[in-house]
């Protein structure tokens, strides 16, 4: 039973269709392992057991009746605590929201249920989402299932906790600045930022907050490619109110071959130097991929001042988490905005702080900015089918609790801004481009490697396949010893 545990969602939905495990059977597995492990993991931090089993039942009902079945039917989950559960809390981390009960399911749990997957719990977050961590004054810290005393990531690092755990099938998560794709290359999971826009983010927003937030995107997090393939064909779609008049119809890929894609490699960037270790593996499966008969350059990149793009990316990013702030704090950047305009500071600390305090005629400009980088990237992979890169410059690092200002993160014996790790997820994001982080393996330390496969907007199954196409290769999902 503790191999079926780490099975993949797409596994474990053939073995409830075959009657080979009854959903109950499976819900309970999974109940089980959190109720053993996760008091060292602290991944699942909202549990909702009881009402998982009464929905396991009348699966396994529906199942004996022959009824007409949802392509998740049967699968128990748990997902980011940021999304709304009717009857569950809904925090963020933030210690003001703990009694915040949600009225109504999120758009994406909706979708979920539909499918006929029920919820077992929800899974930790940052306070506000806003961190490379997972830990908060109401639900504690989340440890990374490969080392405890490091981060599964931030901010989906319960989702991603949780699956390289063996305590869930599946599950959901949120991603502006890496969300899903630093946890999912911390943990050895895979995770999938959609292209912005083809998934509703409606119930995953603070109290009071309905609009889209910019740049910000919902989207799986699995054991497997085929999972997060599976996941997006249930929870993608356009937003209620636009739904009288669009229709998503995202292409399928054509390609079936590692040797038909034609892939750039950007192993490292001066401008965030990632460690050596990381930078061989991108530099590797470049040179495997070439071996197989795939067009591979190191060189190609779109024609885009990357400098700029971070620049407009920051621009973007704190003026939605500014949306967060007390009028205090704002009050207080406002200030500090003024004293770095007369010393002439540019660093990362100093943009974080002006842009969210930023008029709206500096974000306007950002945005046309926004716009001419949509434009550049889609030049480029008119010629490229998929730009593979590093996510983020470590494998996961140690807990560090400390202020934002005091944290550093070393990088082959050298300290880097703590939030300069937002230009691999900041780069793509900024341009709506849809990316999946898939595992490569294990560091010389023993602690898992993900990869960026970023492809052109709404090419989000093109990104997904590539990843499914190299597990074949190179080999997926790893479970970590301690819970296998």
């Amino acid at each position: 039973m503790t191999d079926m545990a780490f099975s993949s969602a797409y596994e474990l939905i053939a073995a409830l269709k075959s009657k080979q495990i009854s959903s109950l059977e499976l819900t309970d597995l999974y109940i089980n392992r959190i109720e053993k492990f996760d008091g060292d993991i602290n991944a699942v931090v909202v549990r909702d057991f009881e009402k998982a089993r009464d929905a396991a039942k009348v699966a396994d009902e529906a199942t004996a009746n022959n009824s007409d079945l949802g392509p998740l039917h049967g699968l128990p989950m748990t997902i980011k605590e940021a999304y709304d559960i009717e009857g569950l809390p809904t925090t963020w981390g933030i210690a003001e929201l703990r009694n915040n009960i949600a009225q109504s399911d999120a758009a994406t749990v909706q979708h979920l249920k539909k499918a006929g997957a029920h919820f077992m719990g929800k899974t930790n977050v940052p306070l506000n989402l806003a961190d490379f961590q997972s830990f908060n004054d109401i639900y504690g810290t989340t440890n990374n299932p490969w080392d405890l005393t490091r981060t599964p990531g931030g901010s989906s690092g319960g989702s991603s906790a949780a699956l390289a755990g063996g305590l869930t099938a599946l599950e959901a998560g949120s991603d502006i600045g890496g969300s899903i794709r630093n946890p999912a290359h911390f943990c050895g999971v895979y995770g999938h930022k959609p292209t912005w826009g083809v998934v509703s983010d409606t119930g995953h927003a603070p109290p009071g907050q309905i609009a889209p937030a910019d740049i910000a995107v919902v989207g799986p997090l699995a054991r497997s490619a085929e999972d997060l393939a599976l996941s997006m064909d249930v929870i993608a779609g356009a937003n209620i109110l636009d739904l009288p008049g669009w229709q998503l119809n995202l292409p399928r890929p054509k390609k079936t071959k590692l040797s038909e894609f034609r892939i750039a490699i950007w192993p490292s960037d001066e401008r965030a130097p990632v460690s050596r270790e990381i930078a061989d593996r991108v530099q590797s499966i470049g040179d495997l991929l070439a071996k197989l008969g795939a067009k591979v350059s190191d060189t190609a990149r779109p024609d885009i001042d990357m400098d700029s793009s971070f620049e407009t990316y920051n621009s973007l990013l704190w003026g939605v988490m500014a949306a967060g702030m007390s009028e205090e704090e704002k009050a207080e950047n406002r200030l500090q905005k003024a004293r770095s305009a007369g010393t002439g500071d540019t660093s990362i600390e100093a943009q974080m702080t002006n842009f969210s305090v930023q008029e709206h005629g500096e974000w306007a400009f950002h945005n046309n900015q926004r716009h001419q980088l949509r434009r550049a990237w889609a030049q480029f992979y008119s010629e490229w089918d998929i730009l593979l890169c590093p996510q983020v410059a470590t494998t996961a690092f140690p807990h560090d609790h400390s202020g934002y200002t005091e944290r550093a993160l070393t990088v082959d014996n050298e300290e880097q801004d703590y939030f300069q790790q937002l230009f691999w997820a900041g780069t793509v994001t900024v341009a709506h481009l849809p990316s999946t982080v898939f595992p490569t393996g294990l560091s010389q330390d023993g602690l898992p490697i993900g990869l960026q496969a970023v492809g052109a907007e709404y090419q989000d199954y093109l990104t997904i396949e590539f990843s499914r196409l190299m597990a074949q290769e190179i080999g997926g999902f790893i479970p970590p010893p301690r819970y296998s």
